[in-house]
């Protein structure tokens, strides 16, 4: 990415028309964050295979849904054959390996431990970049970045049980590395493809390659109560078709390290909705957490 353009986008955060991409971006974070909640409660029924699958079958779903209404047009052969590498490492790391690893490793790490472990991806993006998508390391980012993943560190500590396994340390580590692996990924995508037209694309390459987990799917489903089939179905509409939209919408429209920045909101309205929808009640330092969240991100906003 050229250093005009980074500049460009970085101007356009500021501008008028950057304040769909804002909004766009905290429709994302919001429902990002009730995924945690919905993955808690549908992960007592589905395995994280058969839940991850359900999610993207559910997601496409809609997605082709939201493109007939919309008469998306398909993309263009030679669009397509140019991103096509960054388009499927995109749908493997992010539709896959990440909502797999993320869905395991709840299983066995208490939820501040996956909060602090996922919190590492935001770093990550913004290093990555810095490397190679050439957005550079302003110090209002960093600055922000550190104060925020503090944030969240105050809220794992609040939040942690010491009931977690080296696994799924290791599993919610992954789970982060995917994910800012295919943040980058998708940037060199968005230019060429509609936000909508790179979701749905990724979101089919997840779920053929969740496809060995349909008999397992269907044998879960057949056991699963009310509950774990409709969380399942609100994270495929929601967090996954609506959200990674709204997500590539914003990123078409400014730097991914700016844009990772903003998921540091998620930790705390993941608490704030645990309390709301599952009654469990936040410590007060876990709020404390969510303030210096809330501090990291209004340092990358007013350097942006």
């Amino acid at each position: 990415m050229s250093d005009e353009l980074v500049a460009e986008a970085r101007a356009g955060w500021l501008r008028g028309e950057s304040t769909p991409a804002l909004a766009a971006a905290l429709v994302t974070v919001l429902l990002w964050a009730s995924a945690f909640v919905a993955i808690r409660s549908a992960g007592k029924s589905l395995s994280p295979g058969a839940l991850t699958l359900g999610r993207l079958l559910v997601g496409a779903a809609a997605l082709v849904l939201i493109a007939a209404v919309r008469r998306e047009p398909a993309p263009r052969r030679e669009e397509l054959r140019a991103v096509a590498p960054a388009l499927v490492l995109c749908g493997l790391l992010w539709f896959a390996a990440y909502m797999i690893a993320l869905n395991a490793g709840e299983r066995r790490v208490d939820a501040g431990t996956a909060a602090m472990l996922i919190g590492v991806g935001p770093i990550l993006v913004t290093i990555l970049a810095g490397l190679f998508l050439r957005e550079g390391f302003p110090r209002t980012l960093v600055a922000g970045c550190a104060v925020a993943f503090a944030g969240v560190v105050v809220i794992g500590v609040a939040t942690s049980n010491g009931g977690s396994t080296r696994t799924g340390v290791v599993l919610c580590i992954l789970a982060a590395c995917s994910y800012s692996v295919a943040v980058i990924l998708q940037k060199s995508v968005i230019g060429r493809l509609t936000a909508l037209q790179t979701t749905l694309s990724c979101c089919l390459i997840g779920a053929v390659v969740c496809l060995p987990f349909a008999a397992q799917l269907g044998r879960e489903l057949g056991d699963a109560g009310a509950g774990a089939i409709a969380w399942t179905v609100y994270l495929g509409v929601f967090p996954t078709a609506i959200a990674f939209t709204t997500w590539a919408f914003a990123l078409a429209r400014t730097t991914a390290g700016n844009l990772g920045a903003t998921t540091y909101l998620v930790p705390p309205l993941s608490v704030l909705l645990g309390w709301l929808l599952l009654s469990e009640a936040p410590p007060s330092l876990a709020l404390a957490g969510g303030a210096l969240c809330l501090a990291g991100v209004a340092v990358v906003r007013r350097g942006t």
